[in-house]
């Protein structure tokens, strides 16, 4: 949370105009004292921050209209915390990426505590195998320092979540919707699940935000971003994990990836990404000596 009231009420404002996002953000605090100025200031203000002014116009619109006792009501409600990127409980490589996230809601443990992170993305729809291939990863994981980072979507991103759970490691869940409207419905338990043996639920939009199609490919670098590593598992080359791998790959991260056959759609992308140089994974002790986790 900010330094003061006034800056949190500010930045939690902010956060619900989704019309700003990291660079916008970037040129209020180069120009403004602070964001309880730049959230009270006047569209000419705005504009001579460097915003357009027909976007000043509609955040002064939307101000007008906009419920600072409803939003914060709706935090305490839901057991929801709100952070800034100027906040200690920022996770610290989140906010090394490009086009850092200014705000993040979380429900459960905050996500910057220490321990070593993987992401692990892949399909909704999958091979047969795709069960036996994720336990054979995962399982031999418990007891080590790590958690697991996933989009809690149907398919790999699931099996990730629960068989972390399973293996008694934590696990975060990053969402493409806000907190109060988890997607997909049929993982609610499942979230529930993660937050009540200390994971979290992770998401820079509003608590209210419904799913849109757009949100997920944003929410990738996210995923990424948490992370000292991404694997993918199983995915057709054109495919969401695949934008996460990007990300992983511009963040500077690891990318790791498990071969599969030639002659199958969903390893399709795992072997490029292991033919451009991501890392063949084909055990857990793969991720072990990638991460160098000590056993």
């Amino acid at each position: 949370m900010p330094n003061n009231y006034e800056e949190y009420k500010a930045c939690l404002g902010l956060s619900h105009f989704q019309k700003i996002g990291p660079a916008g953000w970037n040129k209020l605090k180069n120009y403004f004292p602070d964001i309880a100025s730049a959230f009270g200031a006047k569209t000419g203000d705005w504009e001579r921050a460097g915003l357009p002014i027909n976007l000043a116009a509609e955040f002064i619109s939307w101000r007008r209209d906009f419920s600072m006792e409803q939003a914060k009501e709706e935090l305490i409600r839901n057991n929801i915390n709100f952070i800034t990127i100027e906040d200690d409980k920022y996770p610290p490589l989140l906010k090394e990426i490009y086009a850092a996230p200014p705000f993040l809601y979380y429900i459960g443990r905050p996500p910057n505590y220490g321990l070593p992170r993987l992401a692990i993305v892949g399909s909704r729809l999958h091979s047969p195998h795709m069960v036996e291939i994720m336990e054979k990863l995962i399982s031999p994981l418990a007891g080590m320092p790590l958690e697991i980072v996933s989009g809690l979507a149907l398919g790999v991103d699931t099996m990730a979540h629960q068989l972390a759970l399973t293996a008694g490691l934590r696990t975060t869940a990053v969402l493409g919707s806000g907190l109060n409207n988890i997607y997909p419905r049929d993982n609610l338990r499942l979230a529930d699940r993660i937050v009540a043996v200390g994971g979290s639920l992770v998401s820079e939009f509003p608590p209210a935000t419904p799913p849109y199609k757009s949100n997920f490919p944003r929410r990738n670098r996210i995923i990424s971003g948490l992370c000292q590593a991404t694997l993918v598992v199983e995915a057709d080359y054109k495919s969401g994990a695949m934008i996460t791998a990007s990300y992983a790959l511009e963040q500077n991260r690891e990318v790791l990836a498990v071969p599969g056959s030639i002659l199958s759609d969903y390893s399709s992308g795992p072997n490029r990404l292991i033919k451009d140089g991501a890392i063949p994974v084909h055990s857990a002790e793969d991720i072990i000596d990638a991460l160098r986790l000590i056993k």
